[in-house]
């Protein structure tokens, strides 16, 4: 199919034969499984994963690709979904999901929080990303990459950076690199907390002004007190605190 990358899609075809290789080799697709693939494109990652795969979702919103895959794949072999993935209800799906994808950048991180609602019917997530995002989601306490990206999904999942793909490995080629991440949820939470959104309230303000120190970004939420019965010291920097620390402080306010 001759398709041209629309921008509003945030398209960039993956192209390489060697990469996608890669991809499908760390995925590790079984014919049974419950797969969902998330901006299929034409194919790149699709037809190589039904090889094994009994059975493949797709999640696609260009109907032109839509079209084109009505007419190339077996019906009995896919299931189109033609929706913003934004939208889509990945639990519906069923219990003991994969999902994988080629992400479309632009909205990446709003997709990854999306995916977070059904996270109890997902046993695996594997995407290609933008290099940064990757890099922030799998980033370490006192890293400059570490921000609320990396809490709330390492809240969640274990994150694992499998490797970096160079922008020529697409077409056209992005102006970044990229990488595959394959992100695991727990198998029970290691710091759950009583009240998720408050622990998301309290992870969003400590970020909201990463270079002033917790006692200023938490003005209103954790006084000096609550600080001391934490053991957390106020001068720090949200980028200076774990997963369980902000789970902590969610706990002691709740």
């Amino acid at each position: 199919m001759k398709h041209v990358a629309k921008k509003r899609f945030g398209q960039n075809f993956l192209s390489d034969a060697d990469v996608i290789r890669q991809l499908v080799e760390a995925i590790r697709p079984q014919p049974g499984d419950l797969m969902v693939e998330i901006g299929p494109g034409l194919g790149a990652l699709t037809q190589p994963l039904l090889v094994t795969l009994k059975h493949l979702h797709v999640v696609e919103l260009d109907r032109d690709i839509v079209a084109w895959m009505q007419g190339h794949y077996a019906a009995d072999k896919i299931a189109i979904h033609n929706m913003d993935a934004l939208k889509f209800d990945f639990a519906s799906l069923g219990e003991k999901i994969r999902v994988v994808g080629n992400l479309p950048y632009n909205i990446s991180t709003p997709i990854l929080f999306h995916l977070l609602d059904s996270v109890s019917h997902i046993i695996d997530m594997h995407f290609m990303l933008q290099k940064e995002v990757v890099e922030r989601m799998v980033a370490a306490p006192s890293t400059p990459e570490y921000g609320r990206l990396s809490v709330m999904l390492q809240y969640r999942l274990q994150m694992e950076y499998l490797f970096t793909v160079p922008p020529e490995a697409f077409e056209p080629a992005p102006k970044v690199e990229s990488a595959f991440v394959r992100a695991t949820p727990h198998a029970s939470l290691p710091f759950p907390a009583r009240d998720e959104k408050l622990f998301g309230k309290v992870v969003a303000a400590a970020f909201s002004q990463r270079r002033k120190t917790l006692r200023n970004t938490l003005k209103g939420l954790l006084d000096d007190a609550g600080f001391a019965t934490l053991g957390i010291n106020p001068q720090l920097r949200a980028e200076n605190l774990g997963v369980e620390q902000f789970v902590a402080i969610a706990n002691y306010l709740g």
